[in-house]
């Protein structure tokens, strides 16, 4: 069996990983091995995970050699994540291994039961590293959890990864493992994404599963892949929708066809209000380079808008503050344990616990009026564009931004641009489309119709093909 280097088997794509463990090439321990290598090295200082499962991942590796191997040619693969070292958000259950939420309140939590997308993820024979770091609760943008620690970005240890799903980001940025999932309330699988350099892909409402991961705001919440690329968020987007997710007459995507959909004829749609208004300098212009290689492969832009844009912004915070309350008081965590609770957190839930019904209301009937914008749009284009953030990744422990001359909450600007796609329902991911300056990543963010995830994957995979690849 050919050998090489931890660092070259950490790098590889779960496309071309896969198929040198089908061929013999690598085995699963060899994989899994330079992973936990990878996290050994690296964890003490970018605080990716909160748990780490070596030596169940090194008893999975074990059996998937046995099963994709076999005897007298008589093995089973299961596809192309048999084998492949992942990692999960720590709101994913995980039957036998504690789940904390990224809390004090959970921090001894081992539930009796996997979450239906772990459950999937193992079906395929993938092989569960660790959990991720996360900001407390799901419920912020930064990844400055006050009871494990920050998730630090690979790009600049003294950066935020973003949030919440900051922790999934930096293990796939360096090869602690070859993809992972997070959750999106607000941004949280884009943003850190975004600000990482890597893939994160925020599928349908509906078309994952959120069954047993611990909620945010249920009606914004949606569970889906960060990977290296669109192709192997496309690997992990099969398993965890399954068959049966998709709709009567959807085209799902499949990762084989991915590169050889190269867009033909592709409508992008540039929205005329809210997206751009605020965009710093830098990431404004690898966005307008992005623009132009998508125009180098045949896609015409085409303005739209979204004229209730701007009153959903504020809606959707007063659904999703109302929402967040309400679990924690539904299960006895809040007011009562108040003072377990970040200062950050446990303002937010204050907050929530005050929202009128009569914004409640007001922000589904919003809801409504948006999703009909975007429907709307989608009749004359394929796919719309936005920054995934408006400003590369800031440095701990900062609070504002100032865009334009203009001062901003940090956590405004990174959610005002990824809440609509939550609101709406609608598929949106992240694509790296280059580097600051300062070689800090830089996101695109492109949103398509319902079940139009097959398209955005074969963007994103079209872009890949660029000088925009970020590791």
């Amino acid at each position: 069996m050919q050998k090489l280097a931890t660092d070259e088997w950490a790098s590889l794509p779960i496309e071309q990983a896969a198929n040198l463990l089908r061929r013999r090439k690598i085995s699963p321990a060899e994989l899994t091995n330079a992973a936990l290598a990878k996290i050994e090295k690296l964890n003490p200082q970018l605080n990716a995970f909160i748990t780490v499962t070596a030596e169940r991942a090194l008893r999975e590796a074990r059996a998937a050699e046995r099963e994709i191997h076999g005897g007298r040619g008589r093995g089973h693969w299961r596809g192309p994540l048999h084998g492949i070292p992942v990692a999960l958000k720590d709101n994913f259950c995980t039957r036998g291994v504690r789940t904390t939420a990224g809390s004090k309140i959970l921090a001894d939590y081992v539930p009796e039961f996997d979450s239906d997308a772990a459950t999937r993820l193992a079906r395929a024979g993938a092989i569960l590293v660790g959990k991720t770091n996360m900001h407390e609760f799901a419920y912020g943008i930064t990844n400055e959890n006050p009871h494990y620690g920050a998730a630090r970005n690979p790009w600049g240890s003294e950066r935020m990864s973003g949030g919440s799903s900051g922790g999934s980001a930096v293990a796939v940025a360096t090869g602690m493992c070859m993809a992972a999932l997070g959750t999106d309330t607000g941004g949280s699988i884009r943003i850190p994404a975004s600000l990482c350099g890597v893939t994160g892909l925020k599928p349908t409402f509906g078309l994952v599963s959120v069954q047993g991961t611990i909620p945010l705001c249920e009606s914004l919440d949606h569970v889906g892949p960060i990977a290296r690329s669109a192709v192997d968020c496309c690997i992990v987007l099969e398993a965890i929708a399954g068959d049966r997710a998709w709709p009567n007459g959807t085209r799902r995507p499949r990762y084989m066809r991915l590169r050889r959909l190269r867009p033909k004829r592709l409508r992008i749609g540039w929205p005329a209000e809210f997206f751009f208004d605020a965009v710093d300098g830098e990431v404004r212009a690898r966005i307008d380079e992005a623009m132009k290689m998508l125009r180098a492969l045949g896609a015409r832009i085409v303005e739209i808008s979204l004229p209730h844009l701007e009153e959903a912004n504020g809606l959707s915070t007063s659904l999703a503050l109302a929402e967040a309350a309400r679990y924690h008081q539904a299960r006895g965590f809040f007011p009562a344990r108040a003072n377990e609770y970040g200062e950050d957190v446990r303002a937010r839930l204050e907050m929530g616990a005050t929202v009128p019904a009569v914004d409640y209301l007001r922000a589904r009937d919003v809801q409504q009026e948006l999703t009909r914008d975007f429907d709307a749009a989608f009749k004359g284009v394929d796919a719309i564009v936005a920054p995934a953030s408006p400003i590369p990744a800031p440095r701990l422990g900062e609070t504002e931004v100032t865009i334009g001359g203009q001062k901003e909450a940090i956590r405004s600007a990174l959610v005002r641009v990824n809440r609509p796609a939550n609101f709406t329902g609608h598929p949106a991911m992240s694509v790296p489309c280059g580097f600051t300056s300062e070689h800090l990543p830089v996101g695109l963010q492109l949103i398509g119709p319902r079940y139009g995830e097959g398209m955005l994957l074969a963007i994103g995979a079209a872009l890949e093909t660029t000088n925009f690849t970020p590791v």
